[in-house]
Parts: structure tokens; C-alpha cells; sequence
């Protein structure tokens, strides 16, 4: 990803709303905004938002599971299978 030419200032959000709207939504590309030279912000569209969200929810769900793993919290998976095989079996 390349952000050089995605970083404005606050001042050009403020004048150009519509048009950054337009092209964030059709590069799918976040746009850094500063204010007084430094960085402030990021403006992304909804899709990419919503990604980066799935993708931190999985990898909360991965670095929970790694730790019940690390202190022994778990169930190996035959066993798991042969309880179903032995509830579906009656």
C-alpha cells in the first residue's frame, strides 16, 4: 500500500468532502489526514473498514485460543469427534 499520495491535510478533507469520498470509495485506499503537519487521522471506506474489523476479530479469536492452548485448555481433537460419533449413534 502506498500512502504518499493519500496524505492531506485537514483543510483539503474540509473543501473536497464529496471528492474524497468518490476516490477512497473507488481506490479502497485510507487516506491519512493531518492537522498542524502531523499525521491525525485516516478516512477509509465502509468495506475496508469492515474488513479490518473481521480480520481483528479473527485474530482475537486466534490469540485466545493460542493462549487455552499454552495452559492446557483444550480438547484434542479425536476425542471431540468420538463424542459426536457417540451422540449421533444414540
Amino acid at each position: 500500500m502506498q500512502y504518499s499520495t493519500h496524505i492531506k491535510p485537514i483543510s483539503y478533507l474540509k473543501e473536497k468532502t464529496a471528492s474524497v469520498v468518490k476516490e477512497i470509495t473507488e481506490s479502497r485506499e485510507p487516506m491519512i489526514i493531518t492537522q498542524n503537519g502531523e499525521a491525525t487521522f485516516v478516512v477509509q471506506d465502509i468495506k475496508s473498514y469492515e474488513q479490518t474489523q473481521q480480520t481483528m476479530a479473527l485474530l482475537k479469536m486466534l490469540a485466545l485460543g493460542q493462549k487455552e492452548i499454552e495452559r492446557g485448555e483444550f480438547v484434542d481433537a479425536d476425542d471431540v469427534f468420538a463424542k459426536m460419533d457417540k451422540e449421533v449413534a444414540g
